[in-house]
Parts: C-alpha cells; structure tokens; sequence
C-alpha cells in the first residue's frame, strides 16, 4: 500500500502515520518523489487499514500496490533513484565505469592497475579480497590483507573501492573498509546476508543469482531497502542457461526491462556475462545503449598470469579503448561518461 500526503504536510503529520504502523506491526518508507512524497507501507495489511489512514492528518489517499516489489518498483517511486558514492553518482544519466582486478593479488598489482585504470577514465575500483570459487583449490583471495591494500590502493588514487562481501560474519570488517559492498551471484538470495548488509546503509551492489529470474533478482533487492537503505545497484551479470559457448548468458533485454519496472540504478558486468575478454567490449557498449547506468569490468596488468578469471580480464591497452568506444557511444545517445576520478593529494 502506498500513502499518499498531501501537498504541505507537516513532518509531525508524516511521524505520526510512521508511528501508528510501528504500533501495529507495519513498517513505513518515506519516499520524497519530485511530485509527491508517499510512505509505502510493507506488512500483513489488512483490509480496513485504508480508510483508518485516510482519516489522518496530512494523507491525501492510499493506493495499494499492485506490484510485488513494494518498494524497487517505479509504482512507488516513478523517478529513478541516484546512489552517491563519493563524487560519483550512479543513476543519475551519465555513464560510470568500475574497474580493476577478479583478485588483489599483491601491493604492487593493485596499485598498477588502480593508476591505469583511474588514467583510462574510470571512476571506481573493484577488487576482490574474499573470492567465492567453485572449487576449494582454485584462490581464493588475500581476505583482510587483500581489503586492506584494496582500500590503500583507492585513496591512493582517488577511487572508491567496491568489494564483495560473503558472509554476514565479513560485514562488518567489509564495511569499515569498502565503500560499496558487494553481493555476489552465489549469494543472490542470501536473505540474511542481504538484511546484514543493508543495515550498514553503505551502498550495496547486488548481482543477479546463476540462474534468478527477474523477479527473484528485484525481490532480492526489496531485502536490502526494507532495511531503511536505499542504496542499492543492481548488477545484470549473465545468467546460466544450457549454452555452453560463452560462460554465461548476457541478458542484455533484461537490462532494458528492469529499467522499466524499477527505478533503482542498473550497471552491467560483461566480464562474466561472457567470460570472454573479446566480448566484453561489444557487450559492454550494448549494455549501454540498453539503459545500463554504468559498467563493471575486470582489468589486470596481465591476464595471462592472472591468478583468477584472466580470461576475462582486459588488459590495459583494451580497456582504454572500451572507454574511448564508450566515450563515443554515450555522447551519441545523451548518456556520456561521467568524469575521471581525480588523483588523491599526496599525504
């Protein structure tokens, strides 16, 4: 159900509908929309709850909503929501890029890679410290180490980090150092995981599970902002079908589709889309004419010696020229890039 208040209503008016659903159980998000400010209202509701709330102070109506995502959908919030990590904002109508290593591996790769990718255009650094592998043998990251060059590496440079997150056990550690924490595909729809990072209101880039459905992958999300955190990036990241020629299936109409239905920010990792790094360019500039509000990809110094999924990582030549491709694409639709990230002051 929506509540819709009236134009000049009172913040103690807004406070009072807030606490009246605490008292019986409800939860209530104030959303501030351009044109209205509505509170969706999420809980067992029962019938006669409509017309106890319209008698309130300050509601102009309710609405129910007929969609299952309460509060990812655009029937609560027509406008798209803008996510502000540092100076960058994601969602807002220009393109942004994430990039750096699968792996932090070392100082010495982390910090290369940070200076080139921040040089080619990219506005935050990715890198993983807690890796999630198929098989217990393969790396599986520096853990706390690897976190802790990773953030060095980014205020170094500039550049908020991005770094995903495994268990409930990590988030706390992940968020004191991270700046967008990051759910990854095995993780989808790790309910409590899911809550336990939304609860630290830092950004949260979730992924989309193996083989989720569009529905699953929104509902997932609707876990993070029920939290109170609306924070949150979707991430179209490939999906597991029968065809075995590419690592996963890039779902690039499901970019333009989730765009339509929800009114959170979406970005595309044509990195294991494809598992491909002769792919990943085409992809990446097709998820952007979709409607992606921004690209994730993997890029090492040298991906023949990568310790994890070199075979989709972009060296450095390549990924400055998926910039300078992307740079073209973007201004030729209205969506260009956002700028570099700048270079950190010395200390």
């Amino acid at each position: 159900m929506m509540v819709i208040m009236k134009s000049g209503h009172s913040q103690e008016e807004m406070d009072q509908i807030l606490s009246r659903l605490n008292e019986i159980g409800l939860k209530g998000h104030q959303i501030v929309g351009v044109e209205r400010t509505v509170i969706a209202v999420v809980g067992s509701i029962y019938p006669e709850l409509a017309d106890e709330l319209e008698t309130m102070d300050g509601v102009d109506s309710t609405v129910p909503i007929s969609s299952p995502y309460k509060l990812a959908g655009r029937e609560t919030k027509p406008e798209p929501t803008v996510v502000k990590i540092g100076d960058v904002e994601i969602g807002s109508g220009r393109t942004v890029y994430i990039a750096g290593p699968c792996a932090v591996e070392s100082e010495e790769q982390i910090m290369e890679t940070a200076r080139a990718v921040r040089e080619a255009g990219a506005q935050l650094l990715r890198g993983g410290a807690f890796k999630p592998r198929t098989s217990p043998y393969s790396f599986r990251g520096l853990g706390e180490e690897g976190l802790l060059l990773l953030e060095q590496a980014g205020k170094s440079v500039g550049m908020p980090i991005v770094t995903e997150v495994m268990s409930v056990r990590e988030v706390d550690l992940v968020a004191q150092h991270a700046d967008v924490l990051q759910i990854g595909t095995r993780n989808a729809q790790n309910f409590m995981l899911l809550e336990e990072a939304g609860r630290t209101g830092k950004p949260v880039l979730l992924k989309r599970g193996l083989a989720s459905t569009i529905e699953d992958w929104v509902l997932a999300a609707e876990y993070i902002l029920n939290t109170g955190n609306p924070n949150v990036i979707l991430c179209e990241r490939g999906i597991r079908t029968f065809e075995t020629a590419t690592r996963n299936t890039m779902d690039i109409n499901a970019i333009a589709l989730v765009k339509q239905i929800s009114h959170l920010p979406l970005i595309a990792d044509p990195s294991h889309g494809t598992g491909k790094w002769s792919l990943v360019k085409p992809v990446a500039l097709a998820s952007i004419v979709a409607g992606a509000d921004g690209v994730i990809v993997e890029v090492h110094p040298n991906p023949d010696h990568a310790l994890s999924d070199g075979a989709q990582s972009l060296n450095f030549k390549r990924f400055r020229e998926l910039i300078e491709a992307s740079r073209v694409i973007g201004d030729a639709i209205g969506r260009p890039l956002w700028p570099a990230a700048a270079e950190a002051a010395p200390a």
